[in-house]
């Protein structure tokens, strides 16, 4: 692998055993990766301050310090952390303060992750804590190299910002913060963002719901590949697009898809595929959207719901707002918890509208910072869940072995009200 002047030199040392550490672990990445070279990213969102066991341990050993130098640097060396040298966001985390006697989550790891955000806002990350930090601002340019993890925020930036990222890890994102510089192979590099296979929406496709499945669809036929789509296609807001993809990442592996006449990259069909042939389409139709909903809804038998999950991703402003009309004057049933997950900047402009509290008049709770998932944590005793989102009803049941009803907004916060799913494709 070709590494320049400035790449050695961090290599041997020039800026610190951190950077050597950091740059070192990038050239054995790039070379696991056949990659030819590095690229220069200056937007890193990668992941510091969630609490774990390891990560607990490791502090205790050697401050946080250590737990960065193993976790992030792959490195069992000892150094000090310097400041990152472009800028970096934390994405989301584990459950915060705010979820204290709401989520069943030990004080000890939230105590934890606070004693990290400190640490890591000290050296220079913004600590977002959201699985969509280009809702809050972290918004790359078309063309832009970045280092990005999460499979949603990944989508979200190749796709609809037109960055350019491939789906990194805790330590390729901890080497990236500490040089500016990643290997430059998969979606940084043009000829491998032009689609692969096209599918044409021979339904209607408008609301998160059917853009969900429609990503749903478009993942499980891809899978690793670059899905191109045209059709019946309502035009999309960010909403639309973040449940699109999202899901795509979720039933396959979906980093880069293209909408011709609405992502960047692709103004008209023939240049999503970079100017060759257009393969010939698979249809999505009614009975294919049929097939979907039943799919994600095949992991519920009892229609009692204990527990409403909305925000995954994190929810915008307009999901808050709806949620919020929706549940107006209105009461959860009693057995029956609603959590409404948001970025937390996001939560400050919901309080602000008087959304937040007549959400929670109902009974319901806007959380920040995390999710279920991510945390591991439910309400207690729940066994059977309804959310919005195709991501979570196809994660959550595996990750909390609880069944998942997925359907509209209205149908989640009906199921809160009344306690019962009676949901239905429409």
């Amino acid at each position: 692998m070709k590494l320049s002047d400035t790449d050695k030199a961090l290599l041997d040392g020039a800026e610190g055993p951190a950077a050597a550490a950091a740059m070192d672990l990038l050239v054995r990445y790039g070379r696991a990766l056949d990659a030819e070279e590095l690229c220069d990213v200056r937007n890193v969102a990668g992941t510091m301050t969630q609490p774990s066991p390891a990560k607990a341990r490791l502090v205790e050993e050697g401050g946080w310090n250590k737990a960065y130098a193993v976790l992030n640097l792959d490195s069992d060396d000892d150094f000090a952390v310097p400041d990152m040298k472009v800028p970096t966001c934390q994405l989301q985390q584990s459950f915060g303060p705010d979820a204290q006697g709401t989520a069943p989550y030990p004080k000890e790891l939230v105590e934890l992750q606070t004693d990290a955000e400190a640490f890591y806002s000290s050296k220079g990350v913004s600590i977002l804590a959201t699985c969509t930090p280009y809702q809050v601002g972290n918004i790359p340019v078309r063309g832009e190299h970045v280092a990005w993890m999460e499979s949603s925020a990944v989508v979200y930036a190749n796709s609809v910002l037109g960055a350019r990222t491939n789906c990194e890890g805790a330590a390729s994102t901890g080497a990236a913060s500490l040089t500016g510089r990643i290997p430059c192979w998969g979606n940084h590099r043009a000829e491998n963002r032009h689609g692969t296979h096209h599918i044409d929406a021979r339904t209607p496709i408008s609301g998160a719901l059917d853009w969900g499945m429609l990503g749903y669809f478009a993942g499980g036929l891809v899978q690793e590949e670059r899905p191109v789509v045209t059709g019946e296609l309502a035009h999309p807001d960010l909403l639309d697009l973040k449940h699109f993809g999202a899901a795509a990442a979720s039933s396959g592996g979906v980093e880069i898809y293209h909408l011709p006449g609405i992502t960047p990259e692709a103004p008209d069909l023939r240049t999503a595929f970079g100017g060759r042939a257009v393969p010939e389409a698979v249809p999505y139709g009614e009975r294919e959207r049929r097939a979907v909903y039943e799919d994600l809804n095949s992991q519920g038998d009892s229609t009692n719901v204990d527990f409403v999950l909305l925000g995954c991703p994190h929810a915008s402003l307009d999901q808050v707002r709806d949620t919020a009309r929706l549940l107006e004057g209105r009461r959860l049933h009693s057995s029956t918890q609603l959590w409404l997950m948001v970025p937390r900047a996001l939560r400050t402009v919901a309080d602000r509208n008087g959304w937040t509290a007549t959400i929670e008049r109902a009974g319901a709770r806007v959380l920040t910072d995390s999710c279920p998932a991510m945390s591991r944590s439910a309400p207690p005793g729940t066994r059977v869940f309804a959310t919005d989102s195709a991501k979570q009803a196809h994660y959550l049941p595996a990750i909390l072995g609880i069944e998942a009803w997925f359907g509209t907004l209205a149908d989640c916060v009906d199921a809160a009200v009344t306690g019962t799913w009676k949901g239905e494709l429409r």
